[in-house]
């Protein structure tokens, strides 16, 4: 979640159920067979998820070409307190949360089983893994290097944590902190890159948008702009290398300033009507004796949890144990210089001047790229030289608030940038909010620079009391094709294809009711990822959720199934890595219901390949590879005379693999 939120705290057919009732749980004839033409390419509509009821364990649900499988709480000490990010290993789903982290075996989807729950508070606690070395960010003043739960109070302290804590989990019942990395702003979020070309190391590229700690507790800690002290903190991200045999030595190795020459792009503000409410909010808390400040030159209502323990601290001062009237009005004067020190001097006194730091940065090692959301600019950069990352583009965009993550497409010659616009921690999918803010921004990619395509944004309008933006997803390996699940918080998660980068679609969602029907309460999908044949989801509120998908008009049986071939075993998806297809009989039926689909192939000739798959399937094995392999060459043939020649040689070449396999 970005700062916004942190300012809050201050002040076919849908299948609509009830948790834990029936799903939608249509299903193909047989692997072989052609998808359904009776199955709807169509949306639900109405559309299920407008109205659901709400409720904490207990909302209403929706499901539209997705199956639940399983719905998990927290553990005890863990219930109540926001769960963030996720990794992967082995059988296990690592969920960061703001208490630490909990470590969930996975292998029956159906019924996840806790092995570890590691409680170590600390804001926000997002997670990578890389073989047995677990990494997780923190950045709040409050974290303690020893994990502690009473926080650190002083302005200046020893036990604070502020960076990267490094577990080795070699006992995933038993993780050791075995080092921690502290930086000069702490780490939001984190990214794991592991370089072909260097088998001892993992590099960690930190994330930080806190305020720069002082020099007094962090030596070196730079706070004046880059032209006043090249040492500066700002304009800058953290590479960190960490040697595998010895994860206590990592260290700082660089810090790329890759945002240099970059201005302050062209922003929107917030919408009329949320000004609106704000300023009535504001008027409302007055007329019943609440506590406003100013943040950020605009007046905002200030959380109880901030001003109950300063009037406390008042009436102790005069020897009470119950504030007073008077004790109300000496805060309200106290109020603005205690808000003055809170927020810091300004860091950044220059108006025209660009982002100072990324959210989020997406790796893709395999293509040398990555792309970079810095609050205002969406970045593509060389990362060939993993230590030194290089700039190769920027693009900026007046619709989008805050650049906060980014996904390449498998191939990567596409990739996506979403909007975290209100911070995680606002309503920005009500009917009256515009299509183009808090979505995605799809982007072509052409000799490394990025070409603006289209936007994305979940079609189903949200209530007040849902926090709703575009957040964490992830690419489905459906072979041949740009799928994507994605979190957007209350507004569940949404599945579409962006195959044709012009024309997203929707093609499957998953959505609860408010946690809240009476007032914004947080909660919704953090981040949801595919993994090993299934999608996981770090519910902010409500625990993990695990959905699979079902057959429908928009994809096959057999897409699932050439899905569910590809195995990691491990997975960080900022961290992103190739997908290879193994070869499979579902991997070519595949190719082929998508020709269909598309009309790419006559039906005859669809027919007649599917007729062939299945006979030299059930063939002896000695026949079946000279059967594949005549078969391959009669479909590259044929390939001249369709609509989609490309997708023909992508089947002609899974027959192939298949030839070779047996």
């Amino acid at each position: 979640m970005a700062s916004v939120l942190r300012a809050r705290s201050l002040i076919a057919t849908g299948v609509l159920v009830a948790a834990a009732c029936s799903h939608n749980t249509s299903s193909m004839a047989g692997s072989s067979a052609s998808p359904k033409s009776s199955m709807s390419a169509t949306a639900p509509n109405p559309d299920p998820r407008v109205g659901l009821r709400a409720g904490l364990m207990d909302a209403q649900e929706a499901t539209w070409n997705l199956r639940v499988v399983s719905r998990t709480q927290p553990s005890a000490k863990f219930a109540g307190i926001t769960n963030s990010d996720l990794a992967f290993t082995g059988p296990y789903a690592i969920q960061g949360s703001y208490a630490g982290y909990q470590i969930w075996d996975i292998s029956n989807p159906a019924h996840p089983t806790l092995k570890t729950a590691y409680y170590c508070p600390a804001s926000q606690s997002d997670v990578s893994v890389y073989k047995n070395l677990l990494f997780v960010s923190g950045e709040g003043l409050t974290g303690r290097v020893d994990c502690g739960a009473e926080g650190v109070k002083d302005t200046v302290s020893k036990d604070r944590l502020r960076g990267l804590r490094i577990f080795d989990i070699t006992d995933i019942t038993n993780p050791k902190n075995v080092g921690n990395v502290q930086t000069c702003r702490g780490s939001h979020t984190h990214t794991a890159l592991v370089d072909p070309k260097d088998p001892d190391n993992v590099y960690i590229y930190i994330s930080g948008s806190s305020r720069i700690r002082s020099p007094n507790e962090l030596p070196g800690c730079v706070s004046d702009m880059p032209d006043k002290d090249p040492n500066s903190a700002l304009f800058r991200i953290e590479v960190i290398k960490v040697p595998l045999a010895h994860p206590e030595q990592a260290a700082i190795v660089s810090s790329p300033r890759i945002f240099s020459d970059l201005v302050a792009p062209a922003r929107h503000g917030e919408s009329q009507l949320d000004i609106d409410a704000d300023a009535k909010a504001v008027a409302d808390a007055k007329a019943k004796g609440g506590f406003t400040g100013m943040m950020r030159g605009h007046e905002v209502i200030i959380a109880a949890g901030i001003t109950a323990p300063l009037l406390d601290s008042i009436a102790k001062a005069r020897g009470a144990m119950t504030p007073n009237a008077a004790d109300s009005a000496a805060l309200r004067a106290a109020l603005p210089g205690v808000l003055a020190k809170r927020a810091g001097p300004p860091q950044v006194s220059d108006p025209k001047a660009g982002p100072t730091q990324c959210h989020d940065i997406t790796v893709y090692p395999a293509i040398g790229m990555a792309g970079g959301a810095c609050e205002g600019y969406g970045l593509l950069l060389d990362i060939r030289d993993p230590a030194h990352p290089v700039r190769l583009a920027a693009a900026s965009d007046s619709n989008f608030s805050y650049w906060h993550s980014a996904t390449f497409n498998n191939d990567g010659t596409k990739v996506l940038f979403s909007d975290e616009w209100g911070g995680g921690g606002q309503p920005k999918c009500r009917i009256t909010d515009k299509h183009e803010w808090g979505a995605d921004a799809l982007f072509t990619i052409v000799d490394g620079k990025m070409q603006f395509q289209s936007y994305y944004k979940m079609p189903a309008p949200q209530t007040k009391n849902e926090n709703c933006v575009a957040h964490n997803g992830s690419l489905v390996p459906i072979p041949g094709r740009d799928v994507m699940i994605q979190s957007w918080y209350q507004g569940g998660i949404s599945l579409f294809d962006w195959t044709d980068i012009a024309h997203p679609k929707e093609i499957a969602f998953f959505d609860r009711g408010p946690v809240d029907s009476t007032r914004m309460a947080s909660g919704g999908s953090w981040s949801v990822y595919w993994y090993n044949g299934v999608m996981v989801s770090s519910e902010i509120s409500r625990g993990l959720d695990i959905v699979e998908l079902t057959p429908s008009a928009f994809i096959s049986q057999n897409e699932i199934d050439a899905a569910k071939t590809v195995k990691f075993d491990y997975l960080n998806t900022q961290g992103q890595r190739k997908i290879v297809w193994p070869p499979s009989f579902a991997l070519a039926r595949s190719y082929l219901d998508q020709l269909e689909r598309s009309h790419g192939l006559a039906s005859d000739k669809i027919a007649a390949d599917r007729a062939a798959l299945t006979s030299a399937e059930q063939a002896a094995e000695s026949a079946r590879g000279t059967a594949l392999t005549t078969l391959a060459s009669k479909i590259d043939g044929t390939a001249g005379s369709s609509s989609d020649g490309a997708k023909v040689h992508k089947l002609a070449d899974a027959v192939k693999s298949l030839a070779a396999a047996q």
